[in-house]
């Protein structure tokens, strides 16, 4: 049976299933991704896997589109017209806080208004944006403020709860002293666990705040079926997949392969497992255009990782440490990352 988890902050009475889907990849490829009568599959396949009475955690953004822009919750609002039913039976994350069709934070309070505003316009009253995260942290308005201006959204109903993404611990401690944080977003996997990384996860358990693992089998790669990709992808510009770095990582992924095999699972579901083990608020967010692995990603709730491989793996990622940056090799601060 799936299992399921409460939120945190002023969402801990929300329980949500204990593995989400993240909906980036059903709508940022444009034509070259899946059609969206196979997106609206994967996505009742998902929430109809959850038990009755708890809400499958989707995770979408301002910016999901080919060309940043809110092609993704459009493509949201035209799931919910065709199934009103499974509006309540999905908990809606949307990121935001940046100028339309760009990356380019703006957390001011008019840009803060109008990211709220059109992802609401972009729903077409469908769905209520369950949790509004920013999508970076940016220091330009003081954090106190943009706490306050979110704060008056919930007071209006334009947002259910606040949340956060890629925030530092420092950060995730000073927007938690002015308004209860229900989620923070950021990257966790066996390739993407650095010191940063486990301060977040530490700091969040102590403010009894709910982790939102995003890229939990890193982009694919840790699937162990990566095959050579279309000149196209998108993924063709991430370090970690090129050259020396991408032959260092695949000595990673095959000494995981062998742990997942001896276990009987994949290695895709080895890695969902213990991204959960590490907290038992901590949702991870795989996708898949596929709708039997994403109903296999979710049921992953399910597995549980013995002592004795939770050392296999702590001794793997120890001994193979993974090659390049999670992005293109730029400072972490040039990307707004642990802001």
């Amino acid at each position: 049976m799936v299992q399921t988890v409460n939120l945190g902050g002023s969402a801990k009475e929300v329980n949500v299933s204990r593995v989400g889907m993240g909906l980036g990849m059903l709508t940022s490829l444009g034509p070259d991704g899946p059609s969206e009568e196979q997106a609206f599959e994967v996505i009742k396949a998902s929430v109809d896997a959850v038990p009755a009475g708890s809400k499958m955690l989707l995770n979408s953004a301002q910016f999901y589109g080919p060309k940043q822009g809110t092609e993704n919750l459009e493509m949201l609002a035209r799931f919910f017209e065709r199934h009103p039913g499974y509006a309540d039976k999905v908990f809606l994350c949307v990121k935001g806080g940046t100028k339309p069709n760009t990356f380019h934070i703006d957390t001011s309070p008019e840009g803060l208004r109008a990211s709220v505003e059109l992802c609401n316009s972009a729903l077409r009253g469908t769905k209520t944006i369950d949790l509004f995260q920013i999508a970076r942290v940016v220091r330009s308005t003081p954090l106190s403020e943009q706490m306050k201006i979110l704060q008056g959204f919930v007071q209006e109903g334009l947002i259910g709860h606040i949340g956060l993404s890629e925030s530092s611990e420092k950060s995730v401690r000073e927007y938690n002293e002015h308004a209860p944080i229900a989620a923070v977003e950021i990257e966790v996997s066996p390739w993407s666990y650095e010191d940063e990384t486990k301060n977040v996860i530490s700091a969040c358990a102590e403010l009894g705040i709910a982790i939102i693992a995003y890229s939990p089998l890193g982009h694919g790669f840790l699937t162990g079926q990566m095959g050579k990709l279309d000149d196209k992808d998108w993924r063709n510009n991430l370090s970690r997949f090129k050259g020396e770095h991408a032959t260092n990582n695949l000595k990673l992924v095959e000494a995981l392969k062998k742990v997942a095999e001896n276990k009987g699972i994949s290695p895709a579901q080895l890695c969902l497992a213990w991204v959960q083990s590490l907290g038992e608020r901590i949702i991870p967010i795989p996708c898949s255009t596929k709708t039997s692995r994403m109903v296999e990603n979710v049921n992953t709730s399910d597995i549980k990782l013995t002592d004795d491989e939770h050392a296999q793996i702590e001794r793997i990622l120890e001994e193979y440490p993974v090659s390049g940056g999670r992005y293109f090799d730029a400072a972490a601060f040039e990307l707004h990352l642990w802001g």
